[in-house]
């Protein structure tokens, strides 16, 4: 087995170590309907939903020729641009996932933003995405090479020799990554459109086989090749009484991506 090889495996067993991991984050149940975010043809959405039990399960996927697999898996799903918006109405959803798509989306404020505008009060919003600097990252930059998930073509995936898929076209229009997140980006920028976060991870820890990448991502929680995150919707500022004087909302505090994102509860294996 030749090194490219080698580390296209490991890539491929993290990519499904995170996907076990984003499971696992998940609410134990979804009393409410799930939108997945990019479904492609539908086996994690069909995870999802078996793991949390939702009462509805929806998806809008870009690709048009993934729609008929994941209908045959009973998903409603629609066919959609995501930078043109979530075509559903406020407050439809208690889950939203969005398992590796924020990388690939242009519009990442109208995307922050149309999931928050689609979440009940109280739900959760679960983030996916590759970490931008994860060491894998960071040790190719260092020697000169484009970091493995950060694309400069829409037609060819070049800059990097150790990239098991240097050379190859996309495998199709939705594979191109246009941005790419550290936690404290995302973390900000979610909270920047009002999605406070509850529980963040790192995982794996690419080149390294999940066995041993799973206790160092625990123990360096700011460099494994993945983010799973947590977020749910700013509660709405109450309405202000009757006959209120106006002078008393100088005192209330705007919430802005510093104390949405920075100031929230977080699990303990959180960086930020």
């Amino acid at each position: 087995m030749t090194l490219r090889q080698r580390l296209d495996t490991v890539f491929h067993a993290t990519e499904e170590h995170n996907r076990q991991a984003l499971l696992a984050a998940l609410p134990a149940r979804c009393d409410g309907p799930f939108l997945d975010i990019g479904p492609h043809r539908g086996a994690m959405t069909e995870a999802i939903a078996a793991r949390v039990s939702p009462t509805e399960t929806h998806a809008i996927e870009l690709i048009a020729d993934h729609l008929p697999a994941a209908r045959a898996r009973g998903i409603q799903v629609i066919q959609g641009d995501v930078d043109d918006g979530l075509p559903y109405p406020d407050g439809t959803f208690e889950l939203v996932v969005a398992n590796q798509v924020i990388e690939h989306v242009r519009r990442t404020d109208v995307f922050l933003r149309e999931i928050r505008r689609v979440l009940r009060p109280g739900g959760v919003a679960c983030i996916s995405t590759n970490n931008l600097s994860s060491w894998h990252n960071i040790a190719s930059l260092t020697f000169g090479y484009q970091p493995t998930p950060m694309h400069v073509s829409d037609e060819v995936i070049v800059g990097n020799p150790l990239n098991p898929e240097a050379g190859e076209a996309h495998e199709d229009l939705g594979r191109t990554h246009l941005r790419l997140f550290t936690q404290r980006a995302l973390v900000e920028l979610a909270g920047h459109h009002g999605l406070v976060l509850r529980h963040a991870e790192t995982v794996g820890y690419y080149p390294l086989p999940p066995a041993l990448g799973r206790p160092l991502a625990r123990l360096d929680r700011r460099h494994g090749a993945f983010l799973v995150c947590l977020f749910s919707p700013v509660p709405a500022a109450p309405e202000p009484r009757p006959g209120a004087q106006r002078e008393q909302t100088a005192d209330v505090p705007a919430v802005n991506a510093a104390s949405a994102g920075l100031g929230a509860p977080l699990s303990s294996n959180s960086p930020v």
